[in-house]
């Protein structure tokens, strides 16, 4: 996989997470009824600090045992099925479920950088994404470019973060809904189906790459 192949696809894995509901959503929402676009970027700060240093410590452990074919193949086969089971239950979940979203957190807090980091942390379906998903890509972008890789692969994900819970805190404080609607359920089954696919492709590039 080249670098601008390795780059796109990132982006388009990564945007299925970056743009699902979950607690940090919801948690930036509420905020950003009172604080707007500063408040969103306070919360994607804070989302940073923790993710950042979880990929770091990834990153570091993957590099002694990169050129390990089994290590290879291991990573490979368990990011690949993370991606299959989670395009899965999202293409099931988008076109089952009436509403894109229900609910909303009723924390309130003015220290968006502290929740930012808390509800980062807190929610075990993040840290599942990195241990499977996420150690995929790192294992790729270690490959393709050592550490430059991964800043490259974590840049080309994280603003997707920056753009999303900025840009819905800011229309969440002028009152113009962006979530709901049979729109964001349709683009989150397309989403779905590429995670799918990249399943499928995770899943068999160890054993087209790794010797016999």
């Amino acid at each position: 996989m080249d670098l601008f192949t390795f780059i796109v696809a990132v982006v388009v894995v990564t945007a299925s997470g970056a743009l699902a509901p979950g607690p940090l959503f919801f948690t930036n929402i509420t905020h950003g009824t009172k604080s707007g676009a500063k408040g969103g970027l306070a919360f994607s700060v804070g989302h940073t600090i923790f993710e950042l240093s979880l990929v770091l410590f990834l990153a570091l452990t993957l590099q002694t045992v990169i050129n390990e074919p089994l290590i290879k193949i291991v990573v490979g086969v368990v990011g690949g099925l993370a991606l299959l089971v989670f395009g899965v239950l999202q293409i099931r979940e988008a076109s089952t479920s009436k509403s894109a979203v229900a609910g909303k957190s009723a924390v309130d807090s003015r220290n968006a950088l502290l929740l930012g980091t808390l509800f980062t942390g807190l929610n075990p379906y993040f840290i599942l994404w990195w241990l499977t998903i996420g150690m995929t890509l790192i294992v790729n972008a270690l490959e393709i470019a050592s550490f430059g890789g991964v800043l490259i692969m974590y840049v080309s994900h994280v603003w997707m973060d920056y753009a999303w819970l900025t840009g819905t805190a800011y229309l969440a404080k002028r009152g113009i809904s962006l979530i709901g609607g049979k729109g964001y359920r349709i683009v989150m089954i397309i989403f779905g189906v590429i995670l799918v696919f990249f399943g499928l492709y995770f899943l068999g590039s160890p054993f087209l790459t790794t010797p016999s």
